[in-house]
């Protein structure tokens, strides 16, 4: 195992490049990546680095020229041998080969694309253009980069022994959270953390602890690179950029209406069991599920990812009561800012009800709250999203007003063809 103090201080992190593989990354960015490359490779996207936490001033804790050393690594990297066999030959969600030899072909020739970067008001902008297969597999390793820089900021003046108290308390922290959740019947959780981890050498420890600490109630991880080096599930399903996608380039209010499901039209003639999850926050849930064509309902499950988690899941409930699904053969997936006092809750309200599995994410791979002066290494809300689609702005409105994103016009238009009402802001912690 990695003395992740030791290798710190003694090197600066030098040695260890940020990103250190094309796979580092979410494997549903992958599965999503496919079906674009399948259904929409011409499509010309931008993505757009979003600091939620206006407070946190990156700019002026993040070096320019390391960021740009950082990105520019990254350009460099393409798959290896090993990691194109594991992904051509490996069993994921019970089905080999799933990823099409004509996707694999391309992606063991990609290299991503350039990146526009500047400085503004204290923050970065950081931009990726071109097309849509190409630069959306920017966004886990750019949010990767930002936010291990961050830290390395913070750590740089730190002595040896200082990060060997840091990490051994981190480390308990963490697994005391484990302790937590060990004696729970039936939990099911997976890691979700890549993107806003403190580093890559910390979230693989993480995934170390849970699989010795949890046992078969650790179902896997959504980074490639440590699902293949741990052999452990590689898990994820999709995410609200097809849909902010598809939305962006309907040409009128009816196909924006429709836009949501021809996404999982596309998704449903690719995937089947566990990789059938609903998303359905984007534009709202209660709308979403309202128009639902009738087919969905026999889908697999949902994910929860936004707003109240327990009215969210139980409005899940009632909708699949009312087209005659049995709820407790499917599967729900909490997935927003989850700790361990929310699973434990959440696990013991609808345990039995549904199938409960959890994405824990920031708060398992990046949860040094408390720990340094000034709580400086505290976690913060910062996304890579979609923000044009062949020149068209995206938008997404979520269950949680506070994470809608969009031009204000855009918006308002979006909550009128969606019926979007009144909704309860929630703070958005990460």
């Amino acid at each position: 195992m990695v003395d992740i103090a030791t290798r710190v201080y003694n090197h600066k992190w030098k040695i260890d490049p940020i990103v250190r593989s094309l796979i580092d990354t979410d494997f549903y960015k992958l599965l999503m990546c496919q079906s674009v490359f399948r259904n929409k490779p011409d499509t010309t996207v931008t993505f757009s680095l979003i600091n939620r936490s206006r407070a946190i001033r990156l700019a002026e804790l993040v070096d320019e020229g390391e960021l740009r050393e950082q990105l520019d690594h990254i350009r460099t990297l393409g798959l290896s041998r090993g990691e194109s066999t594991f992904l051509r030959g490996n069993t994921f969600y019970g089905k080999r080969a799933m990823f099409r030899p004509d996707f694999m072909e391309w992606f063991e020739r990609l290299r991503l694309p350039p990146y526009h970067l500047e400085k503004r008001d204290g923050q970065y902008e950081l931009t990726f253009e071109g097309r849509w297969p190409e630069v959306m597999l920017w966004e886990i390793p750019a949010l990767a980069v930002l936010m291990e820089l961050r830290s390395r900021a913070v750590l740089k003046d730190m002595g040896r022994f200082e990060l060997q108290v840091l990490y051994a308390r981190a480390m308990t922290k963490l697994w005391e959270k484990v302790e937590r959740l060990r004696p729970v019947a039936g939990l099911r959780i997976a890691d979700f953390g890549t993107r806003r981890r403190h580093s890559f050498l910390w979230q693989d420890w993480c995934v170390q602890a849970m699989i010795e600490g949890l046992g078969e109630a650790f179902v896997g991880t959504s980074n490639c690179l440590i699902a293949m080096r741990r052999e452990v599930e590689a898990i994820g399903t999709n995410a609200h950029e097809l849909p902010m996608v598809y939305a962006a380039l309907a040409d009128s209010d009816e196909e924006l209406a429709a836009a949501p499901y021809r996404v999982l039209a596309d998704w449903q003639e690719e995937h089947d069991g566990n990789l059938r999850i609903i998303l359905p926050d984007t534009f709202g849930t209660p709308g979403f599920l309202a128009r639902a064509p009738a087919w969905l309902a026999s889908w697999t499950g949902v994910r929860i990812d936004s707003g109240d988690p327990v009215e969210g899941a139980e409005t899940v409930i009632r909708w699949w009561q009312a087209q005659g699904e049995d709820p407790s053969t499917k599967l729900v997936i909490f997935s927003d800012g989850l700790d361990v006092d929310m699973i434990l809750a959440l696990h013991a309200r609808f345990a039995g009800r549904v199938r409960v599995s959890f994405g824990w994410g920031t708060l398992l791979t990046n949860d040094f709250r408390g720990l340094v002066a000034g709580d400086g290494l505290a976690p913060f809300s910062l996304v890579c999203k979609a923000a044009a689609a062949n020149g068209r702005p995206t938008v997404k409105l979520s269950d949680n007003p506070n994470k809608a994103m969009g031009p204000p016009d855009e918006v308002a238009r979006y909550r009128r063809v969606f019926g979007v009402g009144a909704q309860v802001a929630r703070e958005v912690v990460v």
